[in-house]
């Protein structure tokens, strides 16, 4: 290759690195070009996939600042270079290499952390971006439904609620001592309250007041 189109080629695969979110490296060695076709159509909507020379890929991946293919590139490589969700893209490597064993999915990288094999394989376990989406949306219309359904009820429900809470107070607050016997009226003193200035005279003392009385007449 002359030095010209190499130093395109570094160009394209170096800005194809910065530009992607994630990229995934695997040895294609034993599939045919009907089978990369295939599997270069699948990933359209979410990656790249392309056939790639190591030395260029190398000196690609060191411009860009990526690590994660460090020691890889060997082997007839091809990598998917990932603009969409991460996480389709390796169901979609990992569905294709369940069905087609002689892709090898080597490593990656993920937002510029590089990822294993294993990594790829739970990153593809995961809930896709779209689907994590629909739970979202249907839990904020969940929401929306039960607040919508509050602020339309109807002000006697919401008073009724009032009057069954105060009524749960008044239960649970403690009894109060009884009240204080009611005061005996002014002209009834207890016997026991009379001073003894005021005690009744004797039979004596009235039968003289009645004697005097007659003898006044």
């Amino acid at each position: 290759m002359a030095t010209a189109a190499k130093s395109a080629a570094i160009a394209e695969l170096t800005d194809a690195f910065r530009s992607s979110g994630a990229a995934v490296l695997t040895e294609y060695r034993g599939l045919t070009v009907k089978q990369l076709t295939q599997l270069r159509s699948s990933m359209r909507d979410h990656a790249t996939y392309a056939v790639v020379k190591n030395t260029l890929t190398e000196i690609a991946a060191k411009e860009a600042g990526v690590t994660a293919f460090d020691g890889q590139l060997a082997g007839p490589s091809a990598i998917a270079f990932i603009t969409g969700d991460p996480v389709e893209a390796a169901k979609t490597l990992r569905d294709f290499a369940k069905a087609n064993p002689l892709l090898v999915i080597k490593s990656g990288m993920l937002d510029g952390k590089p990822l294993t094999a294993d990594d790829i394989r739970k990153l593809a376990d995961l809930e896709s971006r779209e689907v994590l989406l629909a739970k979202l949306a249907g839990a904020l219309q969940a929401s929306l439904s039960k607040a919508v359904y509050l602020f339309a009820a109807p002000l006697s429900q919401a008073a009724r609620t009032v009057d069954a809470l105060r009524a749960k107070v008044a239960e649970s607050a403690p009894v109060a001592d009884a009240p204080a016997a009611a005061a005996a009226p002014q002209d009834e003193v207890p016997q026991d309250e009379v001073p003894a200035d005021a005690a009744p005279a004797d039979a004596d003392a009235v039968a003289a007041v009645q004697d005097s009385s007659t003898d006044d007449a």
